[in-house]
């Protein structure tokens, strides 16, 4: 009796660690240009497509314009794929003193006292696992990235793609999605808020991301992502649950 009770309580503690690990954050990444070099290298090596436009990439990051994509903006960011916040830093980075304040060893080589990102990264490891989290970065056109900067999404009445082909709307400091990207973007928002108690959804953003979420279902590619991701950065994507079916 007493063996079959310290072998069930060892069954519960493994699934719970097994839980709880599979739930946790990322805690190992820390830098972000590793985190970008691993996404290119390891995760879309052979599924190279932008989130937004779904425009194709070479390795060496050159952007391949889809049929009718157009900006007059950032003309020169438009010919390569940057690595895209979904939920943009200074979202999650403004919970931060050092983003918001600076630290007293934030001073550049002039004597000049800094704040914001870079005060942040420098200064802060929570802040840099949250910044270099894989599963929030995707590839993105530079113009597009550019552009959307640090706006929240939203539906957008009766405005116009500013990229011709690549149905990114922009206004207001507002954004508004593709479909094709909406239930990555909502899962990414979802995943984000769970796993960071830092990071805060406000109730209207957490009303559409649960719509786009129910929406626009999970995609064979996804899954393999959240896969991949997960194999080099250690952490699973929990919001994903289906695909660990």
């Amino acid at each position: 009796m007493i063996r079959q009770l310290l072998k069930l309580t060892v069954l519960v503690f493994f699934l719970y660690s097994s839980l709880v690990s599979a739930q946790e954050a990322n805690t190992t990444i820390t830098s972000f240009n590793k985190a970008k070099k691993l996404l290119h290298n390891e995760v879309y090596f052979d599924h190279r497509f932008t989130l937004y436009c779904n425009a194709t990439y070479e390795m060496d990051k050159s952007v391949n314009q889809p049929n009718g994509f157009h900006t007059d903006k950032h003309v020169k960011r438009s010919k390569r794929i940057e690595w895209e916040h979904v939920v943009p830093a200074e979202k999650f980075g403004r919970a931060f003193s050092e983003w918001r304040d600076g630290h007293a060893e934030c001073v550049s080589s002039k004597g000049n006292a800094f704040k914001g990102r870079n005060c942040a990264s420098k200064m802060n490891q929570d802040y840099r696992l949250m910044q270099a989290d894989m599963y929030n970065l995707y590839p993105a056109i530079g113009a597009v990235n550019a552009m959307r900067s640090n706006y929240n999404f939203t539906m957008i009445d009766g405005e116009e793609s500013d990229f011709g082909s690549c149905d990114m709307e922009i206004d207001s400091r507002k954004a508004e999605p593709p479909e094709i990207a909406r239930g990555r973007i909502a899962r990414t928002y979802l995943y984000m808020d769970a796993r960071y108690p830092r990071y805060n959804m406000s109730k209207q953003t957490r009303q559409l991301m649960s719509a786009w979420n129910k929406m626009y279902p999970v995609s064979d590619w996804e899954c393999e992502r959240a896969r991949r991701i997960e194999k080099v950065q250690g952490n699973r994507n929990a919001i994903l649950s289906e695909c660990y079916k």
